[in-house]
């Protein structure tokens, strides 16, 4: 079993439980709202695509916006992880460490285990996200293998390995819980940072200071959080 991949899954249900209450896996949160994590990959996706130039109409000549995209990558992870979660315990398929057991097993892991692949074509990520939207949307059982499967590809499409998701993975989420923390769901959250989204600043932290923890990760968010008469 891939200690990563185990990691992150219990970082995942421990949000989930924070976020959600600790019967989210039921689909449904401590506040009776719905929950679904098939509507939330795919509309994720979506938003995803944007971080390329695909508009034939309108800025043709646009760079892709790489940072942007693995950022996006991680928030499409927080949600497969979620439905994976969600599945294995609706199906009496067993817990976490069932699920990383079964993920450590997948053939495309090993894509991600080595060096990060240079970039692909923005045609090629794109046509894989869309691919990954597909399978999201299916209205039959989701194929849990297959939607994993294709995630890994994107990764190593988007730049990243699994140390590189594994560190964002992380990063995003002290993010969340640091979002919660201050105001996120009552929406008086301080998203833009001195001209910065909250993403980016996390995304520096963690280039800036590679054996940072979690804990320090945290107080340095708070330290970098404006305060409210500068927003």
């Amino acid at each position: 079993m891939n200690n990563k991949i185990f990691l992150m899954l219990q970082l995942q249900n421990q949000l989930n439980d924070a976020t959600n209450g600790e019967e989210w896996t039921k689909g449904i949160t401590k506040n009776g709202k719905s929950i679904n994590w098939k509507r939330c990959i795919y509309m994720e996706c979506a938003e995803m695509v944007d971080s390329f130039g695909w508009k034939h109409w309108k800025s043709i000549d646009v760079e892709p916006d790489w940072q942007n995209h693995q950022i996006e990558v991680i928030d499409v992870w927080h949600f497969i992880m979620s439905l994976a979660i969600e599945e294995y315990s609706k199906n009496l398929k067993g817990g976490i460490e069932d699920i990383a057991i079964d993920i450590s097993a997948l053939k495309a892991l090993s894509g991600i285990e080595s060096d990060a692949a240079a970039f692909a074509s923005q045609e090629d990520v794109m046509q894989k996200i869309e691919n990954l939207i597909r399978i999201a949307v299916s209205k039959e059982s989701i194929d849990l293998e297959e939607l994993v499967s294709e995630f890994f590809d994107l990764v190593s499409m988007s730049g990243l390995n699994l140390e590189t998701l594994y560190r964002l993975y992380v990063g995003k989420n002290i993010l969340n819980q640091f979002r919660q923390d201050h105001g996120y769901k009552e929406g008086s959250y301080i998203k833009i940072w001195k001209g910065e989204e909250d993403n980016v600043v996390m995304k520096r932290i963690w280039e800036e200071h590679a054996d940072v923890t979690p804990d320090e990760l945290y107080k340095k968010l708070e330290q970098a959080y404006p305060a409210e008469s500068e927003s």
